[in-house]
């Protein structure tokens, strides 16, 4: 059987395999399917350049399926960091605008620049009054409401 496969598996085969993977990832955006196709195209190449048997072809394959998508995710998966109360403290960064009033401990609204949390538009609450357009950051997140306070101009 592998003596079948050696002879009519070429290595253009392998090519079509790993950019079929390729394609495939495109739609998902796992870097598994990635991994998978590039070193498919790798094998057909070193296929190309020096003739190897199926099984050996097979296990290049698969080892090097593991190492690139182990290099992927170590270098270009981004996780978000993940505070001391649970939650995710991805978009803490960014700035917003005032757009209700928001009376001293009280509640208002709030619309930032990029989603915070999934969400650009959050009640917010402040230490003082801040009125209609005034920029804001956050000071932090308490479940559904966010505490900000206004941008300092130094």
């Amino acid at each position: 059987m592998i003596e079948f496969l050696t002879q009519y598996i070429a290595w253009w085969h392998w090519i079509i395999l790993g950019i079929l993977f390729i394609i495939i990832e495109m739609g998902t955006g796992t870097f598994i399917t990635l991994g998978f196709g590039v070193a498919a195209v790798i094998v057909g190449l070193l296929e190309l350049l020096f003739g190897m048997n199926f099984l050996v072809q097979v296990s290049l394959w698969l080892l090097l399926s593991v190492a690139i998508i182990a290099f992927l995710f170590k270098y270009f998966k981004k996780q978000p960091t993940v505070s001391s109360s649970g939650q995710s403290d991805q978009g803490l960064d960014t700035l917003g605008t005032v757009t209700k009033k928001i009376e001293q401990h009280g509640r208002g609204k709030v619309r930032f620049d990029t989603p915070v949390l999934g969400n650009t538009v959050w009640h917010a609450s402040a230490n003082q009054t801040l009125e209609t357009g005034e920029r804001v950051k956050i000071e932090a997140v308490n479940g559904q409401l966010i505490k900000v306070a206004p941008v300092s101009n130094s």
